[in-house]
């Protein structure tokens, strides 16, 4: 039976809504209400519904996902939080890796705690790695803090003992104490919400879930009581970072998983059409209002991982943030999207971002009382937005406004026209987001050129052909819906769930049972999060090994077989381990001592790509629905090109650049250096000419 869904991706700036009813695919995009984000999504779910003859009742599914945690950080909006550690380790925040990001920056900058020393408490106890108890909680003591947090007015307490994630006897009594006095008080537990080794991201996972905790708790009741009320009776998932549905229950009580939440969907639209472009290797980049996303994307399998860092100090330097122990999907994430702010420094250079307009004021074009100019002015300027056509015709634009905030901003400082100020804030944007795209490529050693460039999110198809310029990349995808890509992303999301645990072993004394055990626990605790929505579908299992040579410093990734591990598994362990070590540094140490420090169990109903489509026969020029003068940067001056409109263009149609291709969510800018064709599936396929 086909299920009518519904996605919601509340961005910086704009929130979209997706509908998909059998063969029916709607739209709608929204400003995002930073006030109270769960207005707009009822603004644009229900007008969207209304448009489509749909009653909410009649919505099966309803996937969500948000930025709101990692605004709350970034911004520093969430709870007032205090954090319990083990007497003697309330400095470890601020010990962090005992390191500086940039050794030889006198004037860095350390990201800023979300708990400062004053609101950190400690209680006498000891439990060693291997979870044994070397001293008691001092339940005396314990029972003093909740008049301590009283005294502080905190609202979320995150509780970090030293090797909790060993045995988490003491943290379990303490969070007892503390609801005994404090029952209204939010409270975060390291080992449940990261149970794994390494002191410093396992606290600061767990001070970052009980910063936005209150915060995303009652945004998600209000929601689902906003809904309740409207008349919907369907299940609410909630889009993770590490690319998997989840209840709604289990994102109230651990919201530090939604902080990817909305590139997590991107990463999986980009995936699934790269399957039926028949695409092996791509490079997905997703620009909206606020941010641009760019992920790396091999063999339709996005790169995961289980550390990020939010908040940057320093753009491109890893340390420089608050690291997180989640599962994500890997990318590169700055400050550059559509609402970006551009000025001039005191070095007569033009910034953009990261500070955004947001939807509030938002960009000077937008007449909300914005007077800054971002990059969606610059586009407004040079001709490739069309103020009268913008958001299918729904919002107008105020081009003189654009032009006033340039000209004000960027171009009286530097002594440019408006025009020329808009194409040197574009030009620095792009460039912003193909370095970010190098360093990301190279990092993990990559030639970024010979793969694909999926565009999608409202600003990326304005600025794709310039960035596959600049990347040496000679194909480009803007798939149908591009401008609520993330949004659509959702509705092809696997329900899933990952768990992990520290179990340190060695394999020369491989403990088969205790390893079954443990992945019987983790599967347990999975399935208690994903039954209830896998609907009696069939459930996956992944299950994967952090494992190092003994004495390094830092683990690898190695598969695990999803059945029951016996003795002699041993070599078959050391070889997967070797085979994936020399993949990436080239080498193996013979017969070197091998240990694991943490297992890891994935839930997940299937995710099944479709097959490629066959080529379409390419069947001449389009016809344009109208002209328009855009600014052509070689010739310096204004020229005329043809404007498409992307719901006439059926496959096989071609279309030379430079043009414009509109649709309600986005504008596709082709540049000279492109032609583009519609495939199989609907996208537009931008091709450079030889």
């Amino acid at each position: 039976m086909t299920q009518t869904r519904l996605a919601v991706d509340i961005g910086g700036t704009f929130t979209d809504v997706v509908l998909e009813a059998g063969d029916r695919r709607l739209t709608k995009k929204v400003l995002t209400t930073s006030r109270a984000p769960e207005e707009g999504v009822m603004e644009g779910t229900l007008a969207l519904l209304a448009e489509a003859g749909v009653a909410l009742g009649a919505v099966d599914v309803l996937v969500h996902g948000t930025t709101l945690a990692t605004n709350a950080i970034i911004e520093r909006k969430g709870a007032r939080t205090a954090l319990i550690a083990t007497h003697g380790f309330r400095d470890v925040l601020d010990i962090a890796y005992e390191s500086r990001y940039d050794q030889y920056d006198i004037f860095i900058e350390k990201p800023v705690s979300l708990v400062p020393r004053a609101r950190r408490f400690t209680v006498p106890e000891r439990v060693d790695v291997g979870g044994r108890v070397l001293l008691a909680l001092d339940e005396a003591a314990a029972a003093t803090l909740p008049a301590q947090l009283q005294a502080e007015r905190i609202e979320s307490v995150a509780v970090s003992l030293l090797h909790s994630y060993a045995n988490p006897a003491h943290e379990l009594r303490v969070r007892e104490i503390l609801l005994t006095a404090l029952p209204d008080l939010a409270v975060t537990l390291s080992s449940e919400v990261c149970p794994e080794v390494r002191e410093y991201e396992r606290t600061s996972t767990a001070v970052a879930n009980a910063y936005v905790q209150p915060l995303m708790a009652g945004y998600l009741g209000r929601l689902d009581r906003a809904l309740q009320a409207a008349g919907f009776r369907g299940t609410v998932y909630l889009m993770t970072s590490g690319g998997g549905l989840t209840a709604l229950e289990a994102a109230a009580r651990f919201p530090i998983r939604l902080v990817e939440s909305g590139p997590a969907g991107g990463a999986i639209l980009a995936t699934h059409v790269a399957a039926l472009a028949g695409e092996r290797r791509v490079l997905s980049f997703d620009m909206g209002g606020t941010t641009a996303k760019i992920c790396l994307i091999e063999d339709l399998k996005p790169e995961t991982s289980r550390a990020f860092e939010v908040d940057r100090a320093a753009r491109f330097l890893k340390g420089s943030g608050l690291p997180l122990r989640i599962p994500v999907i890997e990318m590169v994430e700055i400050g550059a999207g559509g609402g970006s702010i551009a000025k001039v420094d005191g070095l007569k250079r033009i910034v953009v971002g990261p500070e955004s307009a947001g939807s509030e004021p938002g960009p000077a074009c937008y007449g909300r009382g914005g007077d800054e100019p971002t990059v969606t002015d610059a586009d407004v300027a040079l001709g490739r937005i069309d103020p009268e056509r913008f958001a299918g015709g729904k919002m107008r634009l105020d081009a003189a406004k654009a032009a006033a905030a340039l000209a004000r901003h960027v171009g009286g400082p530097l002594g440019l026209s408006a025009t020329v100020a808009g194409f040197g804030v574009v030009e620095i944007v792009d460039e912003n987001m193909a370095n970010a795209a190098r360093v990301h490529a190279v990092e993990r050693g990559r030639a970024v050129a010979d793969a694909t460039l999926i565009a999608f999110g409202g600003a990326a198809p304005l600025h794709a052909s310039r960035l596959a310029e600049k990347l040496g990349i000679r194909k480009v995808i803007i798939p149908p819906n591009a401008g609520v890509g993330s949004a659509v992303g959702f509705l092809r999301a696997p329900v899933a769930y990952e768990v992990v645990r520290s179990r340190y072993m060695r394999l020369e004394g491989f403990d088969a049972a205790g390893a079954n055990a443990l992945f019987e626990a983790l599967a347990a605790e999975a399935r208690q999060v994903v039954e209830s929505g896998a609907r009696g579908r069939s459930l996956e299992e992944r299950r994967t090994a952090y494992m190092r040579y003994v004495g390094q410093g830092h683990e690898i990734v190695v598969p695990v077989p999803s059945r029951a591990l016996i003795a002699d598994d041993t070599a078959g362990l050391r070889a997967a381990f070797e085979r994936e070590y020399e993949a990436l540094f080239q080498r193996v140490i013979p017969d070197g001592a091998i240990e694991v420090l943490s297992w890891t169990l994935t839930l997940s109903t299937p995710h099944d790509l479709p097959a490629a489509l066959a080529p379409v026969a390419r069947s001449g020029g389009a016809r344009a629905i109208d002209r328009r003068s855009v600014f052509d940067a070689e010739a310096e001056a204004f020229a005329e090109v043809p404007v498409y409109g992307r719901a006439d263009l059926a496959p096989g149609q071609t279309v030379a650049g430079p043009a414009l291709i509109v649709e309600d969510e986005t504008t596709t800018f082709l540049s000279a250096r492109f032609d583009a064709h519609i495939d199989a599936a609907g996208s537009i396929v931008l091709e450079r000419r030889s």
